[in-house]
């Protein structure tokens, strides 16, 4: 297929050129010279601009986005609206929310423009391991990009998770469920370092990733990790979420779903960013005001 790729970031650009390499004629649309310049090296028909993406396509058209959710991609969705035909294809590869979604389908529908929003995984390794991929929209539309999808993911790696918007809402819980896992894992493995014995980090971790049930590729990134870094002294402890997490606590407080371990493990995310939090101030200041309680000045 030919199709347009618009946003040649770290996601972008690694599914672009399993695209190519999958035999699919892909148009690299970034405002980034040094991204474009990139892109060509790899077989990447680029484009400057929108505009200029759209016109090197085909009708029927695909243009899939690879851009940071919210004003981005609402801008692009408003400016396709009008670059667009009756019978292309615009899709949402990003980590949108899943009402923004439901949106752009009725937008672009009543254009005869199809939308559809496919949740991605797979991060920096997705070039070479290929990306999972969660789709929502209708039938026919998934239908009509699955040669694209098949490319992009390993084998039984894609699915119509079920109409508008549910791609998105899939990803996001997918991603919510990620900071749990996460979360277990480093405070487990912080448990093990605070043993009365010296722990061998990166050697539980290489043997629970042999045939044990908490084995898995995010515990073998963390075998990855310690290897290189046993005590991991070249990284700050400052965690970023970019949303999902938080998306994923709200919707599971409007729906009544008890979701203690995913919420806890957003809350810490923020706790990691946070010194000498006015919390434990208050928490110091309790213990001195009513039990005499020695504190640390500032």
């Amino acid at each position: 297929m030919r199709l347009a790729m618009i946003g040649l970031g770290r996601m972008g650009f690694n599914m672009s050129v399993r695209l190519v390499r999958g035999g699919h004629k892909v148009v690299g649309c970034d405002p980034s010279a040094q991204a474009r310049t990139r892109a060509a090296r790899a077989g990447i028909i680029k484009a400057k601009t929108l505009e200029e993406a759209v016109n090197l396509l085909r009708a029927p058209r695909l243009v899939w986005l690879m851009i940071p959710a919210g004003r981005p991609v609402q801008d692009t969705v408003d400016r396709l609206a009008g670059l667009l035909a009756p019978g292309d294809v615009v899709v949402d590869g990003g980590n949108s929310r899943y009402q923004d979604a439901e949106r752009h389908s009725r937008t672009l529908g009543g254009r005869g423009i199809a939308f559809m929003d496919v949740g991605v995984s797979g991060g920096i390794w997705g070039l070479r391991e290929g990306y999972c991929l969660m789709a929502g929209g209708e039938k026919k539309n998934f239908q009509r990009i699955e040669p694209v999808l098949k490319t992009l993911a390993p084998k039984e790696g894609y699915l119509l998770a079920g109409p508008s918007g549910a791609g998105h809402f899939t990803k996001m819980v997918h991603n919510g469920i990620e900071y749990a896992l996460m979360q277990g894992y480093a405070e487990g493995l912080s448990l093990l370092r605070a043993a009365p014995f010296r722990a061998d980090l990166h050697g539980i971790c290489k043997l629970w990733n042999r045939g044990s049930v908490v084995r898995s590729w995010l515990l073998e990134l963390a075998e990855s990790a310690l290897r290189q870094d046993t005590d991991l002294k070249g990284l700050s402890g400052w965690v970023e979420d970019s949303g999902e997490g938080r998306w994923t606590v709200h919707e599971a407080v409007e729906r009544g779903v008890p979701a203690p371990a995913i919420t806890a493990a957003v809350y810490a995310r923020f706790r990691s960013r946070m010194k000498d939090a006015f919390s434990d101030k208050v928490l110091a200041a309790l213990r001195r005001e009513f039990g005499g309680h020695a504190v640390r000045s500032a």
